[in-house]
């Protein structure tokens, strides 16, 4: 309905109507929102009912604007650029939105801000578990708190849920009280909290658990913030939004000094499996062992049908993993088939923690046989002293030292940052590099050998404790202390260094070989070197170089 009523608009000085709409959500701000008929759909409709104007104030390339009729298009914010906006036509979403609210912050009339809102949330739960809720039912004075000096109000440990509602309401012991008012007999509220409201806090009371004075102590000041908060998806929804709120209402209270309970986040993936179910009077999942598979070249499934009525079933892709899918995993069989070192190797290894991880029996399997061949390379390099440094190293051995502190480096960093696929990738190239050594006789090299395996089951230890563990004591590492208590393995620089560096050789762009020259040389000292390589007097073919490109440290071009 037209309300009769004009305001005055902020950047234009344009007089606009005020009307009154049903449709503008009840919970989208207070008092009026300015209608945008050309790029909003509701506001579309409204202005062809009512015959107001319509302005198109964003176009989008490739398409044209129709009056009449609404396209998806017009509400696009990735590819619209301003139009008919005087000084503010020609900007793109984002750019036109910081325009404007800097616009109205210089007349005084507005600025830009983020609204946060938290739902509310049901706290009480009708069942035995959880903390009390201190209240006490009268039925003259209602709902009165339970008095401070009686709190806490503490659960009868001896109930048994069976199924048949909550067992405090069987408990006249629990529930028999008298009212703090007036003394008349009254009854305690069975409802418990969520166990949300535990858990959004008690972290605060791991750092001072033994006080009995406080609800938090002077712990909080050292240990809190929490360095690092991981979760699935649903707790960074849930339980992070709340343990946040818990905590700022602590702050204001006075009971910790900090605004946020947690330093960093990490979101972790889930674990994804196929399911295959049959929908008769209901769903019906069925396990993967009691189907009939057929795949194709690429692993993707054709068909199945049932073992047990040869019927056949619907494959339903990939989805979480869930016992009422009939799609789970039992860590307990992956145990005695293959041991937990080669479970926790492959779930850290196939998927950043970050990201979903398809469960696939055959990786697992590749996994089981990387460490098959960590233990096979204990067995060969055999009992022996501690680790100690060489006085000297041969070619090779300081080329496998090089290898091993490079990948020490980037583990380092990976560790730092979560990405626990690549600590295993850089563990597989260890292990490469130390069963590709082809110097044993060379001085160092036993020395190199036992310390780069030494640094391999540091790095492994976080991943695969129990093989890393027993390789330590066997291979003669304890001598020096246990694997628990051993230190972690620092880089050598003086094993990056390089006396020579090999450089790939290309002729007119093409690859040609390789030409090894000394770490220190100069711009010059590589091109001589280069034209005087037997790789580029062969594909030279007798014809002088033209030009010479040298990128250090990767590659020598050169044009004939």
């Amino acid at each position: 309905m037209p309300t009769g009523l004009q305001v005055t608009h902020p950047l234009t000085g344009e007089p606009v109507d005020v009307w009154v709409g049903n449709y503008v959500l009840i919970g989208y701000g207070d008092g009026a929102v300015m209608g945008v008929p050309g790029h909003d759909e509701r506001d579309f409709a409204f202005a062809l009912k009512y015959q107001l104007p319509i302005v198109q104030v964003v176009h989008v390339d490739g398409h044209a604007y129709d009056y009449h009729h609404w396209q998806d298009w017009y509400g696009d914010k990735e590819r619209g650029v301003t139009i008919n906006s005087d000084i503010f036509s020609g900007f793109k979403y984002q750019e036109a939105v910081n325009a404007v609210a800097h616009q109205l912050q210089l007349k005084g009339l507005g600025e830009k801000k983020t609204t946060w809102r938290l739902r509310d949330w049901g706290v009480s739960r009708q069942r035995y578990w959880g903390t009390p809720i201190p209240i006490i039912h009268c039925e003259v004075h209602g709902a009165v708190p339970v008095p401070e000096k009686d709190l806490p109000v503490v659960l009868p440990l001896d109930c048994v849920p069976d199924g048949s509602g909550n067992p405090l309401n069987k408990r006249e012991d629990f529930l028999a009280c008298n009212c703090p008012v007036c003394g008349k007999p009254a009854r305690r509220e069975t409802d418990t909290m969520d166990t949300f409201v535990d858990s959004s806090w008690y972290f605060m009371r791991y750092c001072d658990p033994k006080n009995d004075q406080a609800m938090v102590g002077a712990g909080t000041d050292y240990w809190m913030p929490m360095d690092q908060y991981i979760g699935g998806i649903e707790h960074a929804i849930l339980h992070l939004l709340y343990a946040r709120f818990w905590t700022k209402v602590m702050r204001d209270l006075g009971l910790v000094k900090i605004d946020e309970p947690f330093t960093k986040l990490l979101t972790q993936g889930m674990v994804l499996n196929e399911a295959f179910s049959r929908t008769t009077t209901g769903k019906q999942y069925f396990w993967a062992h009691e189907l009939d598979i057929a795949r194709d070249e690429h692993a993707k499934v054709i068909s199945a049908t049932s073992r047990a009525d040869g019927q056949p079933v619907t494959y339903e892709g990939w989805t979480t993993m869930s016992k009422s899918k009939n799609n789970g995993v039992d860590p307990q069989d992956l145990i005695e088939r293959y041991g937990a070192d080669t479970a926790r190797l492959y779930t850290m290894f196939t998927a950043p923690p970050e990201a979903t991880l398809e469960w696939n029996d055959a990786a697992l399997e590749g996994s089981y046989r990387f460490l098959r061949r960590v233990w096979n390379f204990g067995a060969k390099l055999g009992a022996g002293p501690a680790v100690a440094q060489a006085s000297s190293y041969g070619k090779g051995s300081q080329a496998l030292r090089r290898e091993i502190h490079t990948v020490l480096k980037q583990v380092d960093y990976d560790y730092q940052r979560m990405q626990y696929n690549t600590v295993v990738s850089g563990a597989m190239k260890m292990l490469n590099a130390l069963e590709d050594f082809k110097t044993p006789g060379e001085p160092g090299a036993d020395a190199a050998l036992r310390e780069g395996f030494a640094i391999l089951l540091r790095v492994m230890y976080p991943v695969t404790p129990h093989i890393a563990h027993a390789l330590w004591a066997d291979v003669g590492y304890s001598a020096a202390g246990g694997l628990l208590d051993a230190p972690w393995p620092k880089v050598d620089e003086t094993a990056l260094q390089q006396d020579e560096v090999e450089l790939m050789l290309q002729v007119n762009g093409k690859l040609r070989g390789s030409v090894v020259v000394p770490a220190a040389a100069d711009k010059a000292e590589i091109e001589k070197l280069a034209l005087a390589s037997e790789a580029f007097t062969k594909f030279a073919g007798g014809a002088p170089a033209r030009k010479v490109i040298v990128v250090p440290g990767r590659l020598v071009n050169v044009v004939v």
